[in-house]
Formats: C-alpha cells, sequence, structure tokens
C-alpha cells in the first residue's frame, strides 16, 4: 500500500504517501542548504566587516637604510695614535769570568808547554766517579766508561758503508762433509773503527754443524771502516756463509 492516511486539522482524513514525503524533504533540504551557506559566509566575512567598520589599517613599520661607499668611511685610524709598548727593562749582564784568557809576561811562559792533539786526549784515563756513604767515607769507586757499541737492530746513519779487505773462506767440517750436508749460515759481524771484527753473532742457520766454522771465518775479516761526519764508526754489517758440496775440491 503506496499512501497512508493522514489526518488534517479539521479532522479529514487525507491521503499522505511517497510524494509528499518526497517534496517535503526536497522543502527541508533547501531550507537547510541556504542556511549553512548563510552561517559559512558570515564566519567568512566577519574579519573583514570587522576592519571595515574599524576604518584603521595597520601600519607597516618604515626602515631608513642608507647606502654608503667606502670613500665615505674615511680614512683608517693611524697606528702611531696607539699607546707606546711599555720598556723592558734589562739587567745589566755580567762579564764571564771564566774561560777568559789573561795574558801573562813572556818570561813565565814554559818552552816545553805543547796543547794536547785528540790522540792524547782519548788516550788520557777518564775521571773517577766517587760515591760516599753517610758518614763521609768513600764507598765505590769507579770509572766513567763510555760505550758507542750501536745495538744489532739498531740503524746507523753513515755516509760511507764498510767494503771487505779480506774474505775469509770457511772451513767445511769433515763430518758435515762425510755425511754429504749443506746449509747457509747468517752471521752479523759488529765493524770496529779499524775496520777489524768487534763481535760475531749468528742470526740465522739452517744447520747447525757450520755455525762454529762460520763465526771463526766472520772473525778474521777485514773491512774498510764506515765513515760518518768525516769520522769512522762502528755498525753491523751482515755476512751469509753459504756451504756447498760442489765448491769442495777432491782431496
Amino acid at each position: 500500500m503506496n499512501k497512508v492516511m493522514n489526518v488534517s486539522t479539521e479532522g479529514i482524513l487525507a491521503p499522505y504517501g511517497r510524494s509528499e514525503v518526497k517534496a517535503v524533504l526536497q522543502k527541508n533540504f533547501m531550507r537547510g542548504l541556504v542556511i549553512s551557506v548563510v552561517i559559512h559566509v558570515a564566519v567568512i566575512s566577519t574579519p573583514y566587516i570587522v576592519k571595515f567598520l574599524g576604518g584603521e589599517e595597520d601600519e607597516v613599520p618604515m626602515v631608513a637604510v642608507k647606502m654608503l661607499k667606502y670613500s665615505d668611511l674615511g680614512p683608517p685610524p693611524s697606528i702611531s695614535a696607539a699607546p707606546p709598548p711599555p720598556s723592558v727593562s734589562v739587567a745589566a749582564i755580567a762579564k764571564p769570568t771564566v774561560g777568559v784568557p789573561v795574558p801573562v809576561p813572556d818570561a813565565e811562559v814554559s818552552p816545553e808547554q805543547t796543547i794536547a792533539t785528540q790522540q792524547e786526549l782519548s788516550s788520557t784515563p777518564s775521571p773517577m766517579i766517587e760515591q760516599f756513604d753517610g758518614d763521609g767515607g768513600v764507598q765505590i769507586t769507579q770509572d766513567i766508561v763510555i760505550d758507542d757499541e750501536p745495538g744489532m737492530d739498531e740503524f746507523i746513519a753513515v755516509e760511507k758503508e764498510p767494503q771487505i779487505v779480506r774474505k775469509v773462506i770457511p772451513a767445511y767440517p769433515p763430518m758435515a762433509l762425510r755425511a754429504g750436508l749443506e746449509g747457509t749460515v747468517w752471521v752479523k759481524i759488529l765493524v770496529d773503527k779499524d775496520g777489524t771484527p768487534k763481535k760475531t753473532v749468528i742470526i740465522k742457520s739452517t744447520t747447525e754443524i757450520f755455525n762454529d766454522s762460520a763465526l771463526e771465518a766472520a772473525s778474521k775479516f777485514l773491512f774498510t771502516p764506515a765513515v760518518m761526519n768525516n769520522g769512522p764508526v762502528r755498525v753491523w754489517v751482515a755476512i751469509p756463509f753459504k756451504f756447498r758440496l760442489k765448491d769442495q775440491t777432491p782431496s
């Protein structure tokens, strides 16, 4: 059934169906739409209306900018106008009194007096160090020994390296010769200031039976001394000694 009976104000039943509901819905929708549009327009236009009714606009602050040229800055301040630095007082330096030659009459000069050479100074006994106990007595007396022997792995700068003057071939051990053994021994030699071996040390060996023979041969080597600052210095050199059966001539 598409229609219902609606009671009118006069008490007479009137038909009320889909078409009447649709007409009422459209009417109420249009009313709501108009009311919502009016409300939105009123909300949006309120700030402009207030500003218009006020009649005054916010004044933007003005900032004055003046452009200056480099020539308008004027000359820089003078350095001479700065206060002078404080003076520093220097105390008088006393003249040295030690090591100043004093002239003496010729009659007091000994004609036999000479100046010691470098070799004579080096051969002079070193000074003594005396250690005293609490009672004032001497406890230990010993010489000052300056050892300039470099370490085996220490780097020594030289202007001229030592050169071999005399080379010694090590003797082949009879036991190794009979057993048919071969090997290599690396020996480090400390070459003294006169070019002679001061110390020999084995740093590597493939066969220990050759060690003694290599050390004996290394101790008989002769070198030119290493030179640094126009003087001889002690340095370490490494020499390999190779023991090969093919180098041995049959007896």
